[in-house]
Parts: structure tokens; sequence; C-alpha cells
């Protein structure tokens, strides 16, 4: 999984350099997250996205993910999400 990510966050990097010349400081962050659904999450999750910019004037996706992370117990390093 990390090479398929190194793969694509590297071809992705190159591909908004060409594209976008403001933006030729864009770069990825060390490290990545991987999360997925079941087939009976599909229609939450596309509700949740439709309605994503809405829900994060209330709260950010850090404290979001922070609270995501927590209820299913996963570790994380704090550094990495800023």
């Amino acid at each position: 999984m990390s090479t398929l990510l190194e793969i694509n966050k590297g071809n992705s990097s190159k591909w908004i350099h060409e594209t976008f010349p403001k933006h030729q400081a864009f770069e990825w962050q060390e490290g990545y997250g991987a999360f997925s659904i079941g087939v009976s999450g599909i229609e939450t999750t596309v509700d949740y996205i439709k309605r994503q910019a809405e829900h994060h004037r209330q709260r950010s996706f850090k404290e979001e993910l922070i609270e995501f992370l927590k209820k299913h117990n996963q570790s994380y390093d704090d550094t990495m999400l800023d």
C-alpha cells in the first residue's frame, strides 16, 4: 500500500505543478491515512460529502478527524495532522 501511495503522491504532485503554475509550492505531507466504508454506508457517506463545506464551517476537518480516530481507538501523531 505504501508504494502505491508514494507513486500516486509523486505523480499527482507532478501533474499539479505542470497544470497549475501558481501552485509550484504544493507538496504532500508525510504519511497517509486510509479509510473504508461498507456498502451500507454509501448513502450516508455521499450525503456527508454533499454537505461537507457547510459541515466544516462548524467544526474543522482536524477536529472531526481527531474525534473519529479516538472513537475508533486509533493512535495518531498530532504533528501529522497539521
